[in-house]
């Protein structure tokens, strides 16, 4: 059987598409700051946090590392409505996505902290610079241009997951296409559309990345 393609009822409906492109992006974009900063104090407490909240957030990022993201998010979205927890499903991806994210943000983020030679804090401090300084300048700073490569792989691969979403019904891409598939039975066609669009997502998000290196450490790319 040859297979006749079909690409008329994609390009009608390339408004669709562009809005899931958009939403995926605000999703994913919103799941990266969330999980930034659950990341940036996972790492602190790990870092010089008491010993039992240590083994809290070790524990917190072993067991997000170590489940599938379908079942994180099918817990939030479904399951927490059984103690009175609910939520639509756009905020329930984002927080799913964050969570997910900042587990392997967090080691990441350790990792470029931990790089960070105490004699360099003991000279900063000797130097009268106050904690924050220090903190800012000192660790922070060297440690997240240290690993930002790391970071950027994965900011992206938290906006592939984010297709995973689409499963709890979240307006994003993929639910696009399944919405344009069900209703055209073109799956090879609209699929097809979509890899590519994501290919163009995660490349713009590459390049912005790459900017925004450039712009913040002031290195050349």
């Amino acid at each position: 059987m040859i297979y006749k393609f079909d690409f008329a009822i994609v390009a009608a409906s390339m408004d669709v598409l562009a809005r899931g492109c958009w939403q995926t992006l605000q999703m994913s974009l919103a799941a990266i700051m969330l999980a930034m900063g659950i990341a940036l104090g996972v790492a602190l407490i790990r870092r010089i946090g008491p010993t039992p909240l240590r083994w809290i957030v070790r524990a917190y990022v072993d067991v997000i590392r170590n489940t599938p993201f379908l079942i994180q998010i099918f817990i939030i979205y479904f399951g927490l409505p059984s103690i009175g927890i609910r939520m639509d499903p756009t905020t329930a991806a984002v927080i799913g996505l964050g969570i997910n994210g900042s587990a392997y943000c967090s080691e990441i983020m350790r990792g470029g902290i931990d790089s960070i030679h105490k004699g360099q804090v003991e000279a900063a401090l000797a130097l009268s610079l106050t904690p924050i300084q220090v903190f800012r300048y000192v660790i922070l700073t060297p440690a997240l241009r240290a690993v930002y490569p790391a970071l950027g792989s994965q900011f992206i691969l938290l906006l592939l997951t984010s297709s995973i979403v689409s499963s709890i019904s979240a307006n994003e891409l993929t639910q696009a296409a399944q919405q344009i598939e069900a209703k055209s039975f073109r799956s090879f066609e609209v699929y097809l559309v979509v890899t590519l669009l994501y290919l163009a997502m995660t490349m713009a998000m590459s390049w912005a990345l790459k900017w925004l290196f450039r712009v913040s450490f002031r290195y050349p790319v």
